[in-house]
């Protein structure tokens, strides 16, 4: 059994916790960032290869912005190589998305040379002014390569119009056929390249295609270790692969469940987290999580009949078998059905409720995929799932037996 904390040591740590366990922003220290060595490697891959550049994508949730964010630690050492990170907003366009990139340049604090000199890097005056082209582009980034080795992160691309995507295409086909010393790389919402650039297919060979697929379960525990060890906190193996499994790889709800985790141990005045302290914990995150997936769960299960399935059938949906994509059939819905409800359901049972899931009146929390009778469904972000089933485990639907076996989705 653990030694008793101190309180006022607890309530020092219980603060921290929110700066280790980070649910609602991206990671930006590295010590604090877990897995993904594999996507990392690419990158730097990419980046020690002139005319080389980068595409990293995958769904909602999987920690792309957290892996841009860290990516100038990777890179530090040996040349001077310089990471400006922007964010795309709805109303970006080709031109505005440059000039958020050369103010970045204009603004550049010194960089470190080797540790024995510095330089400092700044655009030419003009390329503000005038109107950016893929060749304005190539000018700017030879320019600025002559002193240091930029590398360009264009975070949230899937927010730009499409209409600006064979442009960008242009770029970077103009900065790989000259082989200019920088390197560019896109992170988006997708789930393939084609959904996020378009124009040349000569790029190709100039665009390595990145995919971020969820975390794997070993990936998920290093979330967990990793801000426990900062905190000085332990916890019990089962408790941590109930974790990874209610998290399904996404790193969003480790951080969360390791937040609540954590603050619940600490109000027992303990520096160990077990399954009662974990059972808390679970019930806290339904209310930490964020309000517009609890808008969406409210909208679907709606209903003026107290006898109503809808959250029912949710949550077996939630819980239900899924291929290699994450979508799953009506009749990987049956099993959670009966184990939700203790009562046998057949397929016509609740075939009304898919269809009303995936449509406009229930917010189309489902998405429907095929035709006939072979019609699959997929959740359409990515983030319910794991809200659907802890919320169920709150409300008293699912047991912990249940929990302990189901696995991890990694799709």
């Amino acid at each position: 059994m653990a030694e008793p904390i101190d309180p006022f040591k607890a309530q020092a740590l219980a603060f921290e916790a929110s700066s280790v366990f980070t649910p609602s922003a991206p990671i930006n220290d590295k010590a604090l960032f877990a897995g993904r060595i594999d996507q990392i490697r690419q990158v730097i891959d990419v980046v020690n290869q002139r005319g080389q550049h980068a595409i990293i994508f995958g769904e909602r949730g999987v920690g792309k912005t957290s892996l841009a964010n860290v990516l100038a630690d990777f890179l530090s050492g040996g040349p001077v190589i310089v990471v400006r990170r922007i964010n795309c907003d709805t109303g970006d366009s080709y031109d505005s998305v440059w000039k958020k990139i050369f103010e970045e340049i204009q603004f550049q604090q010194v960089a470190q040379v080797g540790g024995f000199g510095s330089v400092s890097q700044r655009p030419r005056s003009d390329a503000m002014a005038e109107i950016i082209s893929p060749d304005v582009v190539r000018r700017q980034l030879t320019l600025w390569s002559n002193q240091s080795q930029p590398v360009l992160v264009i975070d949230e691309f899937d927010r730009i119009d499409d209409r600006y995507r064979t442009i960008f295409a242009d770029t970077i086909k103009t900065l790989s056929d000259n082989a200019v010393r920088a390197t560019v790389v896109f992170v988006g919402v997708a789930d393939n390249v084609e959904n996020l650039i378009s124009g040349h297919e000569s790029i190709q060979r100039a665009l390595a295609q990145i995919k971020m697929p969820r975390m794997s379960e070993v990936e998920i525990r290093e979330i967990i270790t990793t801000g426990l060890t900062r905190l000085g906190m332990t916890i019990e193996p089962r408790v941590l692969s109930r974790i990874a499994v209610l998290s399904q790889g996404l790193p969003h709800y480790a951080h969360l469940l390791g937040l609540h985790s954590t603050r619940a141990a600490l109000d027992r005045l303990t520096g160990n987290i077990d399954m009662a302290v974990l059972d808390t914990a679970i019930r806290a995150a339904v209310g930490g999580v964020q309000q517009s997936i609890r808008s969406a769960w409210q909208k679907a299960t709606l209903s003026s009949r107290k006898d109503n399935l809808f959250a029912d059938v949710l949550l077996a949906c939630a819980l239900a078998e899924v291929d290699d994509l994450g979508t799953f059939a009506s009749q990987d819905v049956r099993v959670p059905m009966q184990g939700i409800t203790g009562k046998p359901y057949d397929i016509p049972a609740f075939a009304q409720h898919l269809n009303e899931f995936s449509d406009d009146k229930r917010g189309n929390i489902l998405k429907k995929i095929g035709g006939g009778r072979r019609f699959r469904y997929l959740f359409t972000n990515p983030l319910m799932p794991p809200y659907v089933i802890m919320r169920g485990f709150s409300d008293g639907k699912v047991s912990g037996e249940l929990l302990d076996t189901l696995v991890v989705n990694s799709f």
